[in-house]
């Protein structure tokens, strides 16, 4: 799939859900980063810049070949392997959102997932979402133990550190993100009241294959106007 994005409008998107991600709590200060694949480059955020607080210029050309900034003086995240594994592992991706919820993150401390348990959560990231060890993050090791996963996920959880969710824009990554973690309050909230019910596999496979979630995914995507 082709990226809709030259460097100049993936700085404004990636600025504009940067905002919303800040606003969200889905990260507190200056952790989390973002990136879009772009015509000529992967646009990722700059190391140390806080969402609320970023400029365009805080967006900044990454080769995706060398890993090797573009015109810029600016370090970017140290997530930054991370990011290009996710682009080279997933050619329909063109934006990736990692950020740090606080209820998401938790599960995955607990070494658990997300059940199917509601139809935003299948029809629009996935009835399966993997959750990986903790490893330190910035590194390589990182990188290739995500590489492994979102080949066949838009989402991943990473112990005592985060989630990491993939898109065909920014728009539909950062829509990803926002509802796994309103999925793990969901979840959270109907563990303490009893014993959930979990949607079975043809229910999930009925979810997926509704129209009207053809529709929206399409939506997300940006394949209707």
């Amino acid at each position: 799939m082709p990226s809709p994005y030259t460097v100049a409008t993936a700085r404004r998107e990636l600025l504009l859900y940067g905002r919303k991600i800040a606003e969200r709590l889905l990260v507190v200060g200056p952790g989390g980063n973002t990136s879009a694949r772009a015509d000529t480059a992967i646009v990722v955020k700059a190391s140390g810049c806080a969402f609320e607080d970023c400029t365009e210029d805080d967006y900044i050309p990454i080769d995706l070949k060398t890993g090797d900034v573009m015109g810029s003086t600016r370090k970017p995240t140290c997530e930054i392997y991370m990011h290009i594994a996710c682009f080279l592992k997933r050619p329909d991706a063109n934006a990736v959102v990692h950020t740090h919820p606080p209820i998401a993150t938790g599960l995955a401390m607990a070494g658990q997932t997300l059940p199917p348990i509601y139809p935003d959560l299948i029809a629009l990231v996935g009835a399966e979402i993997p959750v990986l060890p903790y490893i330190v993050p910035s590194g390589k090791a990182l990188a290739e133990a995500v590489a492994k996963v979102i080949v066949d996920h838009n989402a991943v959880l990473l112990s005592n550190h985060g989630l990491l969710t993939v898109g065909a824009n920014v728009r539909e990554a950062y829509f990803r993100n926002l509802i796994v973690e309103e999925a793990a309050k969901t979840w959270l909230a109907a563990c303490t009241f009893g014993q959930p019910y979990v949607l079975t596999p043809e229910q999930v496979h009925e979810v997926y294959h509704l129209e009207a979630e053809d529709y929206r995914r399409a939506l997300l995507r940006g394949d209707i106007a």
